[in-house]
């Protein structure tokens, strides 16, 4: 059963630079083991700046980048210099100065690729792809203010969708057409961990840890089959009641 730990941090800041650590623990703890770790990334504001921290680590290379599985957790259907793309924002600011294996590294079809502007045949090669790995080990999220999670929004076709990805039209926020992993392929994962900040997710953070319904509220829905970690700063957290297991990191 998954077990869920919320540990808020003083400020976005410090949100980002101690996730971005905790990820080089993770990943050098497996393959410390003989691993391959298989991670799927975030994109949006926090988790852009968890890269930047990254790669800004002086303990980045203490991971061997050359074996390490790259996902993506949702991308936006768009060509594939839009700047718009998480696949092009996580280049920009860390892949581009790692010593990847090319073929390790499994970015969303953009809309000008080999399946032109089919999401249909996009999301369904994605999730080939995903499949065929046999699980992450590590699936990272942002949340919406609303409580999305990758583009699973509320309410929508794609939280009810039982395939390894989907995709996602009409999403409320630009851009409309998105390719994503579904709850169930994020259940899949390890370890999830759902990293945010702001006081406008406040009330979705304490709706989704108190037991919401995952229709209404996606990220109540994704979860880990080890961990499920929220990773807040203190205004994310604020409307969590006192003694809801929180702990405040120094």
């Amino acid at each position: 059963m998954s077990q869920h730990q919320v540990i808020v941090y003083r400020t976005p800041d410090l949100l980002a630079a101690a996730t971005a650590a905790r990820l080089i623990t993770f990943l050098v703890d497996l393959q410390a083991t003989g691993r391959i770790p298989a991670v799927a990334l975030t994109g949006g504001g926090v988790g852009t700046k968890v890269l930047v921290n990254l790669n800004e680590s002086s303990a980045r290379d203490a991971v061997d980048w050359g074996r390490v599985e790259i996902f993506w957790g949702d991308e936006r259907f768009v060509p594939s210099a839009d700047p718009d793309r998480n696949e092009l924002q996580a280049r920009e600011v860390l892949l581009d100065h790692l010593e990847l294996d090319p073929a390790r590294v499994h970015a969303m079809a953009p809309s000008d690729g080999e399946f032109g502007d089919d999401v249909d045949a996009a999301a369904a090669a994605y999730g080939q792809i995903v499949e065929a790995q046999g699980g992450l080990d590590l699936v990272m999220l942002g949340m919406g203010d609303e409580g999305h999670v990758a583009s699973i929004f509320p309410e929508s076709p794609a939280v009810y969708d039982t395939r390894s990805v989907v995709a996602v039209r009409n999403c409320p926020k630009p851009p409309p057409t998105r390719v994503s992993l579904t709850l169930p392929t994020i259940r899949q994962a390890n370890e999830v961990w759902i990293i945010t900040a702001a006081a406008s997710k406040a009330d979705a953070v304490a709706t989704a840890l108190g037991g919401a319904d995952e229709v209404a509220l996606p990220a109540a829905g994704a979860t880990g089959r080890s961990r499920t970690l929220w990773l807040l700063d203190r205004q994310s957290a604020s409307a969590l009641a006192t003694g809801e297991g929180a702990s405040l990191a120094p």
